[in-house]
């Protein structure tokens, strides 16, 4: 009984990412990093579930339609706040108790800025962001429940903005385990209310978006507490308030590229999604929802397989940045030459994975009901899903060296990844498919052009991979940090 109590508290211990054997030390603060991502993956899984187990064809694809348009404005939450801690793991790696206290105050006072700032930006553009996927009024049903399930969801940027800032504070102090129990959690509470709004409630696409955001609010103020709680040292003091311009500039310029970078992965995921709905429309008249649910079914798969990859990628950050801060480039080499063997094998597994789940078409009932899965929809996901798996080594690589990229202080590399990324995936999205259909996508259109927009994916990979590798060989791997002596 005492050894379990034991492992318990030493579980929820910070690891000290500045020692022991890099891969070991690396598995074992990746590890609740990965369950937690994993967890998230089945937050947004149950809404799928059960909002395409519950409601009309219609009601479902406007909700899949609204993926990428969420992803704008919660990833740029997701990537600032996971760039802000990269300043935060530097101090921690010097053991500056008081720098750490201060850029948690700094995270504050931009956080809140940030809430203001997106939730007006997301919600006055969301009509026409809708306009931009190609859903209008006269979509109908489609339209009404894409537009109610943004609503909210942009309504409540703000509780994921600061979910995101106090985990990412966490990760950032080592302690990767904190954040796992509050989102198992708040992913419990979340089926449940969804449930409740929308079986008892019956609030339909609603009830699925109140139900997020209300367990994410309350994971958010729990998880407050319970830092402030456990870690005494974070209790802020009156002279922790004394920001200078500095400590916003320095967080600002870690910050803010990594929330572009995710904003523009999700602009260009946005201008594929526009051309998906295409091929469900005829004559100017949508005639089907096979293409939306099918990629919309694929894509979340894609998204649970990422996870692992993910989930290592995310510990780099916190990795590189301690390390920085401790001055010790050597393991920073090391340990990132490590991990990438290490994402590689997930790869595999996940491409396994993958290919187990598609065999007829198994993970399309896991998002559909029954009705809903047809001949179309399952060839639509499984091209899709066929094509990403192929190359997912080249997406392992940009997990990986991306996250490094940014522990090190070279945040303008991992921007210049992701505008390659945009321009590669907007560049096949709006010119391969028209070329192979004829000069107009739509439900007539041939394979070809399905199998040439499926392409966007690895073509964008592997133009990111293509900026990550300069930093990656000059900094990382030549151990080059010339660029610090004037402070980062």
């Amino acid at each position: 009984m005492s050894k379990s109590t034991f492992s318990l508290r030493s579980f929820f211990q910070p690891v000290d990412l500045t020692r022991g054997k890099c891969w070991r030390t690396l598995l074992v603060f990746a590890f609740p990093i990965i369950v937690s991502y994993l967890l998230q993956q089945v937050y947004t899984i149950s809404d799928a579930a059960i909002v395409g187990q519950t409601l009309t064809a219609g009601e479902v694809a406007g909700v899949n339609d609204t993926a990428s348009l969420a992803m704008i404005f919660l990833q740029f939450a997701f990537g600032a706040s996971a760039g802000f801690c990269t300043v935060t793991s530097c101090f921690v790696g010097a053991r500056d108790s008081a720098g750490v206290r201060r850029s948690m105050a700094t995270q504050i006072v931009l956080s809140a800025a940030l809430t203001v700032v997106l939730t007006a930006l997301a919600l006055g553009l969301l009509k026409p962001m809708l306009a931009w996927i190609n859903l209008v009024p006269a979509s109908g049903e489609v339209y009404r429940a894409a537009y109610t399930y943004c609503a909210i969801l942009f309504g409540g940027i703000g509780a994921q903005l600061f979910y995101n800032f106090i985990c990412s504070f966490l990760r950032s102090m080592g302690d990767s385990a904190t954040p796992l129990a509050f989102l198992f959690f708040s992913t419990v509470l979340n089926v449940g209310l969804d449930l409740l709004f929308i079986l008892s409630f019956h609030w339909g696409v609603a009830g699925a978006a109140v139900a997020t955001v209300a367990a994410q609010l309350i994971s958010t103020l729990g998880c407050f507490v319970y830092a402030f709680v456990k870690y005494p040292e974070l209790r802020l003091h009156r002279e922790d308030w004394h920001i200078t311009k500095h400590d916003l500039l320095r967080h600002l310029i870690q910050g803010v590229p990594l929330g572009l970078q995710f904003s523009v992965l999700a602009v260009g995921i946005i201008v594929m999604q526009s051309v998906i709905v295409q091929f469900d429309t005829l004559g100017g008249e949508m005639v089907s929802n096979a293409a939306q649910n099918g990629f919309g079914a694929a894509n979340k798969l894609n998204n649970l397989l990422m996870t692992p990859l993910n989930g290592l990628g995310a510990a780099m950050t916190s990795f590189t940045a301690q390390n920085l801060g401790a001055g010790n480039h050597v393991r920073i080499k090391k340990g990132t030459a490590q991990a990438l063997l290490v994402v590689w094998i997930m790869c595999l597994i996940s491409i396994a994975a993958g290919l187990l789940l598609s065999r007829g078409g198994v993970y399309l009932y896991l998002f559909l009901s029954p009705d809903k899965v047809t001949a179309e929809t399952l060839r639509y996901g499984n091209t899709y899903l066929y094509i990403d798996l192929s190359l997912y080594l080249f997406l392992g690589f940009i997990f990986v060296v991306r996250n490094c990229v940014q522990g090190i202080g070279r945040p303008q590399y991992v921007l210049g990844a992701g505008a390659a990324e945009l321009i590669a995936r907007v560049s096949v999205c709006l010119l391969l498919p028209p070329l192979l259909a004829g000069g107009t996508v739509s439900a007539a259109a041939p394979r070809a052009a399905v199998y040439a927009l499926c392409f966007a994916d690895p073509f964008a990979w592997i133009a990111a991979d293509a900026v990550l590798l300069v930093p990656f060989l000059r900094n990382i791997m030549r151990m080059d940090y010339s660029y610090l002596r004037g402070g980062m």
